[in-house]
Formats: C-alpha cells, sequence, structure tokens
C-alpha cells in the first residue's frame, strides 16, 4: 500500500470519528455559540466573583458569572424593586455540564429557603417577586414562599410543547408564583399588560362597538389580565431570541410580569439568568437589571442578546402598548406601522 493509499485511509477515519458541525438554516436565529465562537468583547465585558460588588454602580446593568449563593452575599442591601427568580426546578436536569439532581422534597424546600435568606436583605421593602416552577416543585414551595412572602396570585402559563404520556396526562403548564414584600405597599400596572383578544360576535349599543374597536383585520377587544395565560408561545429556531438553553423562559412571558410590577428606570434581578431573557427583556422595557449566571456559556450567550438588544426592542406577541394573542402576526403588524 502506498503513502497516499495510507493517508487517503487515515483521513476517512478521522473524518468518520469526527463530530459534524450541523450547518445551520439561514431561517434559523437561535444562538448557540461556543466560547471559543464567542467574540472577544462579549467575553471580556462578563464580570465574576473577582470583581468588587459591594457597590450598585459595579453591578447595575450587568451579568455576573459565578455561583449566586455565593455572589448575592457580596451584594449591596435594598437595591432590588423586581425580582424574578427561576431556579432549577427539583427535576433531573444538565445546565451546560453541570447536573442538577432531583432531591428529596424537605431537601428542596431547605435549598428553596436558603435562597430567599439570600435575597430578602436585598429587596426593597415595597419589592416584588416571581417565582417560577412546575407543577410539582409548586407543591413544595407554596408553604416557604407563604412564610416569607404575601402571595398575592399563583399564574399558570401554557408552555405550548411538552412530550406526550402513555401513562399520565402531557404536562403543558408551568406556573409563576406572584409575591409581595408589602401587602400594602407594592407596584402594580393594570393598564400596562392588557391582551387585545379577538370579538367574534361584537356588541354594539346604539349602534355603535360596545368596549371593542373595528379594524381592517379583525375586531378586537383590550381585556383585562387573569392567572391563566394562553398567549405565550416558547421561542424556536426562527424566532431571534431563541438560545440553546434547555428551559428558556419567553421575552413576551417575562415582559407581562415586568411591565405589570415594576416601573422605568426601577431595578429588575434575576440570580439564576440563564441566558439572559429576562436582563434582555427589562432592558427593552426600559429597566435597570441585575443578574447572576453560573455557566459562562449562557452569560455570554445573554451578553450578546444584550448587545443586539440596543438597537433591537421588538419583543414578540407585544404591539402597540398591548399583549396579542397567538397567530395575530399580520394585525400586529399593521398595529406597528400605524406607530
Amino acid at each position: 500500500m502506498t503513502l497516499i493509499s495510507r493517508r487517503l485511509i487515515f483521513m476517512m477515519e478521522l473524518s468518520i470519528n469526527m463530530p459534524i458541525k450541523k450547518v445551520k438554516s439561514k431561517r434559523n436565529k437561535t444562538i448557540d455559540f461556543s466560547l471559543d465562537e464567542a467574540p472577544a468583547d462579549i467575553l471580556g465585558s462578563i464580570k465574576d466573583e473577582r470583581h468588587d460588588l459591594s457597590q450598585l454602580s459595579n453591578i447595575l446593568n450587568q451579568t455576573i458569572n459565578g455561583d449566586s449563593f455565593k455572589i448575592i452575599k457580596r451584594m449591596p442591601n435594598d437595591f432590588v424593586d423586581l425580582a424574578l427568580i427561576d431556579p432549577p426546578y427539583n427535576l433531573n436536569k444538565k445546565y451546560d455540564g453541570i447536573n442538577f439532581k432531583k432531591m428529596k422534597g424537605e431537601d428542596y424546600q431547605k435549598y428553596t429557603q436558603d435562597w430567599i435568606d439570600l435575597i430578602k436583605p436585598k429587596l426593597k421593602c415595597n419589592a416584588s417577586l416571581y417565582v417560577f416552577s412546575d407543577w410539582a416543585t409548586s407543591i413544595l414551595i407554596a408553604p416557604i414562599l407563604e412564610k416569607n412572602f404575601t402571595i398575592k396570585n399563583r399564574i399558570t402559563w401554557q408552555r405550548e410543547k411538552g412530550r406526550g404520556s402513555l401513562s399520565n396526562w402531557k404536562n403543558g403548564m408551568e406556573d409563576a408564583w406572584f409575591l409581595v414584600n408589602d401587602k400594602n405597599n407594592y407596584t402594580f400596572n393594570i393598564d400596562a399588560v392588557k391582551l387585545r383578544r379577538r370579538v367574534i360576535a361584537p356588541y354594539r349599543e346604539n349602534g355603535k362597538a360596545k368596549d371593542w374597536q373595528a379594524t381592517t383585520n379583525g375586531n378586537f377587544r383590550d381585556t383585562m389580565p387573569s392567572n391563566f395565560w394562553d398567549d405565550i408561545s416558547i421561542p424556536y429556531w426562527s424566532m431571534p431570541e431563541n438560545t440553546g438553553h434547555p428551559t428558556q423562559k419567553p421575552e413576551k412571558l417575562l415582559a407581562k410580569i415586568i411591565l405589570a410590577s415594576s416601573n422605568e428606570g426601577d431595578v429588575v434581578f434575576d440570580p439564576f439568568a440563564g441566558a439572559g431573557s429576562s436582563l434582555v427583556t427589562a432592558k427593552k422595557l426600559h429597566r435597570q437589571y441585575v443578574g447572576i449566571e453560573q455557566s459562562q456559556l449562557y452569560t455570554a450567550w445573554g451578553a450578546y442578546r444584550l448587545l443586539k438588544a440596543e438597537d433591537d426592542k421588538r419583543i414578540q406577541g407585544y404591539t402597540d402598548g398591548v399583549f396579542w394573542e397567538r397567530n395575530t402576526l399580520a394585525e400586529q403588524k399593521v398595529a406597528r406601522n400605524k406607530n
């Protein structure tokens, strides 16, 4: 066998064993670059445990890369207007190579109390919190949340995705617990979170539309929001907000919370920031933000999204100052063009 033949065989064997990097479709907007592919300025913008975190000016509008249970202790007190808490649910899950293992019920309750003890001093007296969970985790954390805060509501939102089961109902819902520090003093902007719904059977009074408006694309009414949200779409591959994070929250979901429970200029805090969805949404809605994320990769994805949010303030499903039902893209474009 010649040297060239042996070399060709070696190259063929090497190509078979090497992982093949998939080429994305042009429509695939998923943010999933590796750390090696991350722009140098993105990595350079990330703070970590080596920095001074004791002054608000040093952490404001930043994502700190590191362990939340260590970093929160070093942050100033009384700086948070709204906290969005999305800890790992009590499930076996892998996050960028970090395994979170399902705990015994009492151990997960202790884990919940531990992060609450760290976060409480950071909250302003009139602060609100939203804690995300699945149905099983909700059963565990409800008594812990009630012990530490006033529970105002439990929002259930339809995830839309989820695997079916032959022996149980498909799990297509998640919860967001609405909590406040002071039951008599908190922010809630009801007019900022109206939902625009189609009017199927429009009612008229003296020949005029009553509580609805006619458009060239149909009839709509702006309705008061309830604690069941069925208008949320999980980010998918063709949406600019989509990332490779396994449990990413939609910007539309977070926008409802941020608009309702904070004001422009307020500080939104997320100690389990993931790929930065809450921080990006806060920035788009003219809030300030502070985030913590253990994975350097997820932190880099979030930093990249925050940079893009400088120029692109759009939030899927939120147009003309209201939230729209699913499958109303054409109507939203008309409303956007009018403005």
